[in-house]
């Protein structure tokens, strides 16, 4: 476990390296990050799924990259996680609305409920946790960083995206298997946002106590 952690953080320093090379400020590269991904937007309303899933990984990839770089040029500050978190939430948001065009033209198959329903509650549930966390320190209920930190939860973005882009591929073959993935993580995101909302509501019982 500690080497795994050391080849990623040498990996890190070496994509920091290179790409620091191209005289892009870190905040730059995490803008970059929303082309590829409206285009891949795009890709999604037309039904082309495999062109989508490499363009929303060529993001990813892009999204890596701002942090190797302010980390070896030593340009880490606050506006830069900031300006990360608000643009890694409109790649997302970008991906969910593309596939809610994907299902309705392409997809047949339906799960429990219409197909349209599942993407606005995958949103939500993807949006909310942040929420629910950013709410409770504004608020002052959790004030302590630390134990912002504890909240956790049961699936977070790096499990959503893994999820959705397994999705994704499976779906090249079978365009119906996408619509499992999305009320899966529907399911799985908003049982999260519940989780740290219970965290909050008995992290304040406790002071209380």
């Amino acid at each position: 476990m500690i080497k795994a952690k050391f080849d990623t953080e040498r990996i890190s320093v070496k994509l920091g390296i290179f790409f620091s090379q191209f005289g892009l400020s870190p905040n730059t590269w995490t803008i970059l990050a929303l082309i590829p991904a409206f285009f891949g937007f795009l890709s999604l309303y037309s039904g082309d799924i495999a062109s989508s899933l490499l363009l929303f990984l060529i993001s990813g990839a892009i999204d890596a990259i701002d942090g190797s770089v302010a980390r070896v040029t030593r340009s880490v500050t606050p506006l830069g996680a900031f300006l990360d978190g608000i643009i890694d939430r409109y790649v997302e948001i970008m991906l969910y609305l593309g596939l809610l065009f994907y299902i309705s033209n392409i997809v047949n198959a339906e799960f429990l409920i219409p197909n349209y329903v599942w993407i606005p509650l995958l949103i939500s549930g993807a949006l909310m946790p942040t929420y629910v966390r950013a709410y409770a320190d504004h608020r002052n209920v959790i004030n302590n960083q630390r134990d912002l930190k504890k909240m956790g939860g049961l699936i977070e973005r790096p499990e959503r995206l893994f999820i959705m882009y397994i999705g994704m591929f499976l779906s090249i073959f079978d365009p119906n298997y996408i619509i499992y993935f999305v009320a899966s993580l529907a399911i799985l995101t908003n049982f999260t946002a519940i989780q740290r909302i219970w965290f909050v509501i008995n992290y304040k019982k406790g002071k209380k106590d």
